[in-house]
């Protein structure tokens, strides 16, 4: 280790975007060292081990109920760490001393902690897009500039072609239109008509990438790409009208930024989390090996097709609530993952996921997000109205 390694907090750690975390650090040991690892209680002896192998000073654990288990696995594997509870002991943890918090919880539940890290003044990399997106005014307002890097390929392929630009070409003015990219996820091609009998399991087998069960849904049904659309437009404080979506199957461009004078920059690798990772746990300098590279020595097929909004309605679903803005997005995202959870659980259709979540959304009047206790408002009752129609 050396003077100059950063000090990493990874919440989230057992789940996908935390492990790959934590294999980027062990293969840059030299330019990182984890002190604080947290996680929701589901696998508290994969997180005993992480604290273990990488000495952690804390764990959190958001499942109160889990924590003598905690307890007693970390003492099988001889750490001993602090332990802290709940989601305030998680969200204690996000402001640990430290020089950067990766913010891998799923879903909604990981605003309080992005809220708590950039409040303590800490450089956030940011996987958690939920966050971002349902509590917009109140997360921008906290970020200081140069620290939110996002951790999803797509928007981190956006910020280095932006970087790539150089100074003046990555300003608003310069940009006509951000072009997010999306796998097609495992029913590209596919009607409306065709996606009447999907099964969990079908919608479970994405063609490219290994994830949680509720992002590999939300990327069957695109409505992770919507929420990726919104994601850009506050990262980016480029307008709706100029983000696009194409579908690229083979998942090697990972977005593309197309400016004013006809240029269009694209950023190419292998699908590997780990280098966008990479990337924000190091920035501004990039961690050599992070991931593996293109293979130029053999022959490569890329296409992009537009994206079928009929078969697909996700998208221009969330285009409509980002233009609503307010709590809309937190409705949006909710009501998503309510029904995520019915489909899981055979309690409702495929097509019925964005079905419903438009119609909880349509029944919604959007108010202001300018508070914490706004946004989890609106949270809780699209929740309660997606369960009551995901149920009835």
């Amino acid at each position: 280790m050396t003077s100059q390694s950063r000090s990493i907090v990874v919440l989230g750690s057992t789940g996908s975007i935390g492990t790959q975390a934590l294999d980027v650090v062990a293969r840059a040991a030299d330019r990182f060292r984890v002190v604080g690892l947290a996680a929701g209680g589901g696998r508290v002896d994969l997180l005993a081990r992480q604290a273990a192998a990488y000495g952690v000073e804390a764990v959190a654990v958001a499942d109160t109920g889990a924590v003598p288990a905690l307890a007693e696995a970390l003492a099988a594997h001889g750490a001993r760490p602090k332990i802290l509870a709940g989601p305030e002991g998680v969200a204690e943890l996000a402001a640990w001393s430290c020089d950067v918090v990766l913010n891998g919880i799923t879903g909604a539940l990981g605003l309080t902690s992005t809220l708590a890290a950039l409040e303590a003044g800490r450089v956030l990399a940011l996987a958690n897009k939920e966050s971002l997106i349902i509590g917009g005014p109140l997360v921008k307002r906290l970020a200081a500039p140069g620290r939110l890097l996002p951790v999803d390929s797509e928007h981190s392929a956006l910020a280095q072609c932006l970087w790539a630009a150089g100074p003046g070409g990555a300003e608003a003015k310069a940009v006509r239109r951000l072009i997010v990219t999306a796998s097609g996820g495992p029913f590209r091609g596919r009607t409306r008509a065709d996606l009447g009998d999907v099964t969990p399991e079908m919608a479970l087998n994405h063609p490219t990438w290994s994830m949680g069960p509720v992002i590999t849904v939300n990327s069957a049904t695109l409505v992770n790409k919507g929420l990726e659309v919104i994601e850009a437009h506050l990262l980016f404080d480029i307008g709706f009208d100029r983000i696009e979506v194409v579908v690229h199957p083979q998942s090697m461009i990972h977005s593309m930024v197309e400016f004013t004078d006809g240029s269009t920059i694209a950023q190419a690798s292998p699908p590997d989390m780990r280098l966008p990772i990479s990337l924000a746990l190091g920035f501004p300098e990039r961690v050599s090996g992070a991931g593996p590279a293109v293979d130029w020595t053999t022959a490569h097929t890329w296409t992009f097709d537009p994206l079928d909004d009929e078969a697909f309605p996700a998208v221009a679903l969330a285009r409509h609530v980002g233009t609503l803005g307010g709590t809309a997005p937190a409705v949006y995202n909710a009501a998503n993952e309510v029904c995520v959870e019915a489909f899981l659980k055979g309690g409702l259709p495929f097509l019925g996921i964005v079905d419903t979540v438009e119609r909880v959304v349509t029944e919604h009047s959007a108010g202001p997000a300018s508070s914490v206790e706004e946004v989890l408002a609106a949270d809780a009752w699209a929740r309660s109205r997606a369960a009551e129609l995901t149920t009835a």
